[in-house]
């Protein structure tokens, strides 16, 4: 599925709404709120709420090819409920998403939740991370994978900067092989050897995603 997350905070409205329009200021691919796009087309929602085109730390509309059946989606909660929502069925993509579309569908998703309670909180956890334990590619059957977006460690939004989304993917990464016990210099040389960074999109503007990938299979 193209799209799958849970709602934001006020809070982060106001966060990720002022970041955007700053680098819509500064010339920035920013598709900033619109009542004509919105549905309904009035009220305070059509005219403030963000837009659904770039993934966020709720994750959303990332267009990650590896999520699919059998995935697991990790994402903080920020408000009561979660208030989770699920769509854009893709028949195949590519990594990347190159041209703004993949094989469009209908399609019917079920879903399981399960609650890791204060998990994201305890561990700093802001970015969506995802795995899948069976995925239908011989060389990466058995991964977990952090993603990361343009946005820098002070809260600046940048335009579409696959290297920062980089940076980003592999910043999580080190985190995530930190709460396994490694310490940050082995987590960034186990990066090095054997994660995988993949291009999830390039079209979701401001925010390309990039995704870190890593083989289970290495622990056993």
């Amino acid at each position: 599925m193209g799209t799958a997350g849970v709602a934001p905070s006020r809070e982060q409205l106001r966060k990720w709404a002022a970041r955007e329009a700053d680098l819509l200021q500064r010339g920035g691919k920013v598709l900033p709120p619109t009542a004509a796009a919105a549905v309904p087309s009035n009220g305070a929602v059509a005219n403030e709420g963000l837009r659904t085109i770039p993934p966020r730390e709720n994750c959303g509309n990332a267009d990650v090819k590896q999520l699919t059946r059998g995935s697991k989606l990790y994402v903080p909660v920020a408000v009561d409920g979660a208030l989770y929502s699920v769509g854009d069925g893709h028949y195949a993509q590519g990594d990347s998403e190159c041209c703004g579309t993949a094989i469009e569908m209908g399609a019917t998703a079920v879903v399981r939740f399960k609650i890791h309670k204060q998990l994201a909180k305890e561990r700093n956890i802001v970015w969506p991370r995802f795995s899948h334990p069976n995925y239908p590619n011989k060389l990466e059957q058995n991964f977990i994978a952090t993603m990361g977006m343009p946005v820098t460690p002070e809260g600046r939004q940048e335009n579409c900067d696959l290297n920062l989304a980089a940076r980003n993917a592999v910043l999580e990464m080190i985190k995530l092989l930190e709460e396994r016990g490694w310490t940050r210099e082995q987590a960034y040389v186990l990066c090095s050897v054997a994660v995988d960074l993949r291009v999830s999109n390039v079209v979701d503007v401001p925010n390309v995603t990039v995704s870190a990938l890593l083989p289970e299979d290495i622990f056993v």
